[in-house]
């Protein structure tokens, strides 16, 4: 494995948090899945995660992410543990979430699989 898959998954929410649609692009291999709630379930394929990403994004465009741990599970698979708050641009509504993120990488370092899991919101 020629990529730190820990750098590369601060690399990703780096540019998550800088809303850098360009390089969150690049990171996703052609065939990746994404499953998550926040971008509403199971997406398969760059153009539909990327399209997934520009909607939560334009409801969203002021959310903070912060991860409390990055640590590698192995091979190519890392985990986060990360909390976010944004509003909704069109509601008002305040949005807080909290969860884990495993990420696998395929050898070349592009996302392969994201899992995203929301924990309960009594947790904060």
């Amino acid at each position: 494995m020629a990529f730190d898959p820990v750098a590369r998954l601060v690399t990703y929410h780096d540019a998550i948090n800088a809303l850098d649609f360009a390089t969150i692009e690049a990171m996703f291999a052609d065939d990746a899945v994404y499953d998550s709630g926040g971008l509403g379930g199971v997406i398969a394929g760059r153009g539909p995660i990327m399209a997934g990403f520009r909607t939560y994004f334009d409801t969203y465009p002021d959310q903070v992410s912060q991860d409390s741990l990055v640590e590698a599970l192995g091979g190519a698979r890392v985990r986060s543990l990360w909390r976010l708050t944004a509003r909704n641009r069109h509601t008002g509504e305040p949005l807080a979430r909290e969860g884990e993120e495993i990420v696998t990488f395929d050898d070349s370092g592009l996302i392969m699989r994201v899992e995203v899991a929301d924990w309960p919101a009594h947790r904060f």
